[in-house]
């Protein structure tokens, strides 16, 4: 199975020793740029203002033209957020387990992120893969693992909403 193209726009605005982003560019699991017009055009930039959740049913969409996360801090993200157009997807109801947002539901980092995107569209190996790079990255499976599997396996975003309002 071939991989999916991760992207991430790199803000520099968090402290780079924690910084998940810059890692997974260090070891070639994703391309970062830092001006909002790189952003390749068509994919799916993961948001957490938006309505629209991601979906098994993106999959598509993501091999064709990959998934981008937004590395900003949580205190700049809505300013930033509104400078950006493009195909929004938000995540589901997930728990961070990074040192700096552990426990706090949807305050994933940029790794994280990308992981439950991969894994959702069915691409789990390549998610497991990424978050091998963090000591604590398994833990985001195993805290995750119910919500995952089930959104997962929903057929389309209507399904994700549905089994999301059983975890919120």
């Amino acid at each position: 199975m071939k991989e999916i193209r991760l992207y991430i726009l790199h803000l520099n605005q968090d402290d780079p020793k924690k910084c998940t982003a810059k890692k997974l560019g260090r070891f070639g699991f994703a391309k970062l740029n830092s001006q909002i017009a790189h952003i390749p055009r068509g994919s799916i930039i993961l948001s957490p203002y938006t309505d629209r959740v991601l979906s098994p049913a993106d999959r598509r969409t993501a091999e064709r033209q990959g998934i981008t996360a937004v590395d900003c801090s949580w205190k700049n993200a809505r300013e930033v957020f509104y400078r950006i157009k493009g195909n929004f997807r938000r995540l589901p109801f997930l728990v961070a387990v990074n040192p700096t947002n552990f426990g706090h539901p949807g305050q994933l980092s940029s790794a994280e992120a990308l992981a439950a995107a991969l894994y959702i569209i069915g691409y789990r190996e390549q998610a497991e893969r990424i978050m091998g790079i963090f000591k604590w990255g398994s833990n985001f499976f195993i805290v995750n693992k119910e919500p995952l599997e089930l959104y997962s396996q929903a057929k389309n975003w209507e399904e994700v909403l549905k089994i999301e309002k059983d975890f919120l």
